[in-house]
């Protein structure tokens, strides 16, 4: 009878065998890793095709990116915490001079004005260690408030004003933290950079859709003006007198104002209507035959902005004057159609 011999000693050699061979094929694998990364932090290219990356970016890289990449810089007037770890003595709080200096203890004046927050420590840390007051300084510079890099807001806006450009800034944003528009705002607005002469306008659309493309990105620095719209003024016997914005780049015309105000009541003298128009020496006036208009009798006729339009009551015989008109129409309420 054969006899069968023991498999396991045969086994368990063939296993470290394997071990000690995934062993040196991971060391290999780690050393030209370890090769393939340049000094600098830069990544390299691996023959297998396999992209090698630093796992750890410095801080001040990372900080240095983020203030180039939104524009924000210090400037004169803005407020600062700077921290130098391990000498409190040496933090402070201050706000850049108008020359762009800061003025800081042992150190004196220290230039930072057109840096990033990083820049300004390692400006700070220079000016440390050029002064042999700390060997190996570390400093922190905090901006609690970019007072030179704002974005200000003007025109027809509940709160005109300077607003901070920290963190997001887009135009609804920017347009919310002003109270948003007045009932005499236009649908667009004027954008217009800094050192830039020319404003670009951008329509404000109550659509969905065309909203998103409104919504722009703003920089630092920045000026938003709301312009007025056009408004035009129907006084006297209609359904709802008042002040109707006018947001067309179209023709509006008498009719269609009148249209929009309800038309004329049951006690109006239409054919008395009058049409106010501004004018360098005050007010022209013109006599227009609402009744003919109606029944399609007469022209039309085109309205402009701060007109006035005064259809008289049959039943009141007295006539008021354009001055009376005029401060009627301030004190009336502003309606938005979409004209």
């Amino acid at each position: 009878m054969r006899r069968i011999s023991n498999p396991l000693p045969w086994l368990f050699s063939l296993l470290v065998l394997l071990g000690i061979v995934g062993l040196l094929q991971t060391a290999s694998a780690q050393n030209s890793i370890s090769q393939g990364t340049t000094h600098d932090g830069d990544t390299a290219k691996q023959p297998s095709g396999i992209v090698t990356q630093p796992l750890l970016v410095p801080a001040e890289q990372k900080t240095t990116s983020q203030a180039v990449s939104s524009g924000l810089v210090i400037g004169p007037g803005d407020d600062l915490e700077i921290t130098v770890y391990g000498a409190p003595d040496l933090s402070a709080h201050t706000r850049v001079s108008a020359d762009g200096n800061i003025s800081l203890p042992l150190i004196g004046y220290v230039r930072i004005a057109g840096l990033s927050s990083s820049e300004a420590e390692g400006a700070i840390e220079a000016q440390l260690r050029q002064n042999s007051i700390v060997n190996n300084p570390q400093v922190a510079v905090y901006v609690r408030d970019y007072a030179s890099s704002g974005i200000s807001v003007a025109g027809e806006v509940a709160k005109p004003g300077f607003y901070s450009a920290l963190g997001p800034h887009r135009l609804f944003d920017v347009l919310q933290e002003a109270g948003g528009t007045t009932d005499k705002a236009a649908d667009k607005v004027l954008i217009s950079h800094r050192g830039q002469n020319d404003a670009t306008p951008v329509s404000i659309s109550k659509d969905a859709g065309k909203m998103v493309a409104s919504n722009v990105e703003l920089e630092p620095g920045d000026t938003v003006v709301v312009p007025r719209a056009g408004i035009v003024y129907i006084l006297g016997e209609v359904t709802r007198p008042g002040g109707y914005v006018l947001n067309s780049t179209g023709g509006i015309t008498v009719l269609q104002v009148v249209a929009v105000a309800g038309g004329p009541t049951h006690v109006a003298s239409a054919g008395k209507t009058r049409l106010l128009r501004r004018a360098e020496n005050g007010f022209q006036e013109q006599r227009i035959d609402l009744k003919k208009l109606l029944r399609g009798r007469a022209n039309d006729v085109a309205v402009r902005d701060q007109d006035i339009l005064f259809i008289p009551s049959s039943a009141i015989k007295t006539a008021l004057s354009a001055s009376s008109l005029v401060a009627v129409a301030a004190s009336t309420a502003i309606y938005r159609v979409p004209f």
